[in-house]
């Protein structure tokens, strides 16, 4: 009775909420802890850099998609993009070789090679694509201002051939020069422009240009055909000439061949050639209303009177 009543004295009721409190603790020590390093666990994407940093300076940098962690309260994460790109350059006027004016609007791929130098030198994805365009726009100012205008606009007549890749190289070599650890993979023109105030005055020209060459073309049809017709004309007339020449030629063989056979008939008689002769003039020279004076010895009245003496 005694023994009891001493281990009932000894379990006091602030031995019980200590034991708990101690188990609380310990608990939310754990959760802590655990929270801690959960919140210090990051994942790598796939298309994309971590960059750790301890203090603002650059530590490491996760390349490889998967599971990393960071010093708590220490270090810090951040994101790059691994993939590539697409830059829309701000469009700018520049001067070709032949002192016109022109604007250019064009656009860049690029893409993050070394996230240590770009954060170091660039500080900034929007800092690196502000470089990026101002080297983008010296290196195209720099190679259209060596091309006149009628160069750059037309293809047929360009000389540029691979001017985008090198306008890429350039910039590249500015870029990797600098060691701001991003490249251009493609740079490419969606259009080159007058400025608006000049626009006007270059369609004026080229409406004149092409009125004039039209007018060539009109000028030199008109000649063609000229000289087509000239030519027609002159192989007509020799056609006809020739034709009309033929044409006497036999003529005249006929009246010999005909001459030829009257002489050959009349010869035969001569008396009725005569005669034949005669009554030709006749048919020829005598009609209803003709009156004829004729002498009484004359060959016709003697005809006419029915004698042939």
């Amino acid at each position: 009775m005694s023994d009891n009543i001493v281990d009932i004295n000894e379990r006091r009721p602030g031995d019980e909420w200590k034991k708990y409190s101690k188990i609380g603790i310990t608990i939310a020590i754990i959760i802590v802890i655990i929270a801690t390093i959960v919140s210090n666990l990051f994942i790598v994407q796939q298309g994309e850099y971590k960059i750790v940093r301890q203090f603002g300076e650059v530590v490491r940098v996760e390349t490889e998609p998967g599971l990393s962690y960071k010093i708590p309260f220490i270090q810090t994460v951040t994101t790059l993009p691994k993939y590539q790109m697409i830059y829309d350059v701000t469009p700018a006027e520049i001067n070709t070789k032949d002192k016109k004016r022109m604007l250019v609007d064009n656009y860049a791929v690029w893409k993050v090679d070394n996230p240590q130098l770009m954060i170091s030198n660039a500080r900034s994805v929007e800092n690196a694509e502000s470089i990026m365009a101002n080297f983008i726009f010296s290196v195209i100012r720099a190679e259209l201002g060596q091309l006149n205008y009628d160069e750059i606009i037309n293809d047929e007549s360009s000389t540029r051939g691979s001017f985008n890749e090198r306008v890429r190289d350039s910039v590249n070599d500015l870029l990797e020069r600098d060691q701001y650890g991003i490249s251009v993979t493609d740079i490419r023109m969606k259009r080159t422009d007058l400025p608006e105030e000049n626009e006007q005055a270059v369609y004026r020209r080229m409406i004149s240009e092409r009125n004039s060459t039209a007018q060539e073309y009109l000028s030199q049809g008109d000649a063609d055909a000229n000289r087509i017709r000239a030519n027609t004309d002159k192989e007509v007339q020799e056609m006809i000439a020739k034709a009309t020449a033929d044409a006497a030629e036999i003529e005249a063989e006929g009246e010999a061949e005909a001459a030829k056979l009257y002489n050959e008939a009349f010869s035969q008689d001569v008396e009725f050639y005569n005669l034949y002769r005669t009554l030709q003039s006749y048919e020829t020279t005598i009609d209803d209303e003709t009156v004829i004076v004729l002498p009484a010895n004359s060959p016709y009245a003697r005809l006419l009177m029915g004698g042939l003496e």
